[in-house]
């Protein structure tokens, strides 16, 4: 099976995680800048959580640009990924209306972990399913991004209850990390394209 349907459909329930969020923001309630103010959490956890789901969104669409085939166990965990995806909005939701208090703080964090996990697993899933030596395999590497996440999210979800504000400069953070440019993936797929493109040798 390619990977055509099942990109497909996990770009259209991104775009629909997305559009809940948006709907999700407080109206203000008046017509001066000064009424935003009361909206100010909402947004910026909105904000927090749209760039996480975009970074999902660009990781996932390369990931797969380097896959040729999907398995059931790859549909299986990329259903995985994507019901942790839909718990954003609802963290997100929670995390804006009460402040970023402890406990929706920490819940975020939570999610994020699990997301990050789930597209762990996919990326293993597809690795596993096409071996050592595939796209996917040469461009992640080591992968140290991958493995420092969880980590962070671990020491944000803890620093919650201390701290709220440590803790969601952590989860920005990670964010900021992911926002740099990882061009590992279109890099691998170029070079392969490149060669298979090259006149054969007399």
């Amino acid at each position: 099976m390619t990977t055509g349907r099942m990109e497909a459909f996990s770009d259209g329930v991104i775009a629909i995680l997305i559009t809940v969020m948006v709907l999700e923001l407080p109206i203000p309630h008046g017509t001066t800048w000064a009424a935003l103010r009361p909206a100010a959490p909402a947004l910026l956890s909105y904000l927090l959580s749209f760039a996480y789901l975009g970074i999902y969104w660009n990781n996932h669409h390369h990931m797969l640009q380097a896959t040729t085939k999907v398995s059931g166990l790859i549909l299986w965990a990329n259903l995985h990924l994507l019901f942790w995806l839909s718990l954003v909005p609802f963290t997100t939701a929670w995390l804006g209306e009460n402040h970023f208090a402890a406990t929706p703080a920490a819940g975020y964090g939570i999610v994020l972990l699990a997301d990050a996990l789930a597209y762990y697993g996919l990326q293993t899933a597809i690795i596993r399913d096409q071996g050592s030596r595939s796209l996917v395999a040469t461009a992640v590497g080591r992968d140290v991004k991958g493995k420092l996440s969880p980590l962070l999210y671990v020491a944000g979800i803890g620093l919650s209850f201390v701290n709220r504000w440590p803790a969601v400069a952590i989860y920005a953070g990670v964010a900021l990390i992911w926002l740099i440019p990882d061009r590992r993936l279109e890099r691998t797929i170029t070079g392969k394209a490149d060669i298979s493109q090259d006149p054969p040798h007399e």
